[in-house]
């Protein structure tokens, strides 16, 4: 098939899941536009990297400090439309500052940790986007129905992303594949290598497993079961992308997060749900005694067709805990990459490859113990949610799961990353708004007449 041909008919595939989709989005507002760009950027590629359209290139040393002006300048837009969009809705910032305190304290030890980085400016640049994380996650949480707009979010990115991803793999391989350092071929789409492939489909499938398995049928998300061929074109796409990416660690979480959806469902469960937590723990405790008694580890790492050393990580791992400075507060924020000490290693190494490692080499201890307090703060917020709404609970702890197992063998917690976004829409809360003004009479009047 012609090119040209091909990408007239995924343009057209993309519009259609649009349209077909155009009625699943009441209750959501226009603000939501701002955190699908902002997740669709950073789940594919930079803007400048798609006005320099070309094979995926791998960053080096000066292009990692200095940056992109036109990148920059785009984030910056999208922050500050979002903290626009934040002050017009009047929220009750002290509820969200002391409900979300976690989450502030890190970004407040973050700013302060910019003194001590060998490239104080970078590292503050660096914090200020991060930063925009938190604006986007509360642009979505604000919205009157929280969970269908953080639906619509990955909805559209699925509707756009993955068709864009099986165009570039299939008829425009300069676009959509890039080599490894052996030679090795492999499948990107519209992301800059085969894991950010992987993360796409993990990103955008962990909607449609919750919305098949959960969301769908829950009264309190009425409007969400989509149209058939919607469901037909994205699973599809889903497993042939997952398939050609080769990601092992996306797709183990993808198969862990749709079993925790099927689990969550069954009846027993359902009239208890306060035993899932528990249920976590015991298989948490089970698995450490099978890998101390039999290396159950390796055996699951085999299946996934890795080697035990995690496709020699284990190596990179021992190489930059060699370069640990301060194991209490770290380089500085996000400074590791950009310090003195990594000057002198490759151009093209840019990642631990493990974000606790990684938040270690930055923030040093203090800082992961940081995600520790997420991880808390997130179980907590879970059980609360449990008896109040049971499908967004569900969705909680699954990205909750989803990061805890993704960041041991990829960086997450730094940047502009969907995975990061994810610990953040599991912890994060904003209270509901108070009764205002006529609001408040009303609801008074009307309970005086019920009295009555």
């Amino acid at each position: 098939m012609p090119k040209q041909f091909a990408l007239l008919i995924f343009i057209f595939i993309i519009l259609y899941l649009f349209y077909m989709d155009r009625k699943n989005n009441e209750g959501v507002s226009h603000a939501i536009w701002i955190p699908f760009i902002w997740m669709a950027l950073a789940g594919s590629r930079t803007v400048g990297q798609w006005l320099n359209l070309g094979p995926p290139q791998m960053i080096t040393t000066d292009a990692y400090l200095e940056g992109s002006p036109i990148d920059r300048s785009v984030y910056m837009m999208l922050i500050f439309s979002g903290i626009f969009v934040l002050l017009k809705r009047r929220l009750n910032w002290s509820s969200i500052f002391k409900d979300n305190t976690w989450i502030w304290l890190y970004f407040a030890f973050g700013l302060l940790s910019c003194l001590w980085s060998d490239y104080t400016f970078v590292s503050f640049k660096r914090w200020f986007k991060a930063l925009g994380n938190v604006i986007m996650v509360l642009v979505v949480l604000t919205e009157a129905r929280p969970y269908v707009a953080f639906g619509v979010v990955l909805k559209r990115l699925a509707f756009l992303l993955l068709p864009l991803s099986v165009l570039f793999v299939k008829f425009y391989p300069e676009l959509g594949r890039a080599y490894a350092k052996s030679g090795q071929p492999m499948f990107t789409g519209v992301g800059f290598q085969k894991n950010a492939l992987g993360q796409i489909c993990l990103v955008t499938g962990i909607y449609f497993a919750w919305n098949l398995l959960i969301s769908c049928r829950a009264k309190n998300l009425s409007g969400q079961k989509l149209h058939f061929s919607i469901y037909l074109i994205i699973v599809s796409m889903l497993i042939w992308l997952f398939y050609m990416a080769n990601s092992a660690t996306s797709f183990a979480c993808m198969v862990v997060a749709i079993g925790l959806f099927a689990f969550s469902q069954y009846p027993a469960i359902k009239r208890n749900p306060q035993k899932i937590l528990v249920i976590l723990i015991i298989c948490a405790v089970l698995f450490a005694i099978m890998e101390f008694a039999i290396g159950i580890k390796d055996t699951i790492i085999a299946l996934l067709g890795r080697k035990p050393d995690f496709t020699e990580r284990v190596d990179i791992w021992k190489t930059y805990f060699s370069l640990v400075r301060n194991p209490i507060v770290g380089y500085g924020f996000e400074s590791f990459y950009a310090s003195a000490r990594m000057q002198n290693l490759a151009d093209d190494v840019f990642s631990a490859h493990n974000g606790y490692l990684e938040m270690y080499l930055n923030l040093g201890i203090i800082g992961v113990l940081f995600i520790l307090a997420w991880i808390i703060s997130g179980l907590k917020k879970f059980h609360s949610y449990l008896l109040i709404n049971y499908p967004a609970a569900i969705l909680r702890l699954a990205l909750i799961v989803i990061v805890c197992l993704y960041s041991w063998t990829e960086a997450t917690f730094a940047g502009v990353n969907n995975i990061f976004l994810f610990i953040l829409f599991a912890v994060i809360s904003v209270p509901k708004k108070e009764k205002t003004g006529q609001n408040k009479v009303m609801a008074a009047t009307g309970a005086i007449l019920k009295n009555r």
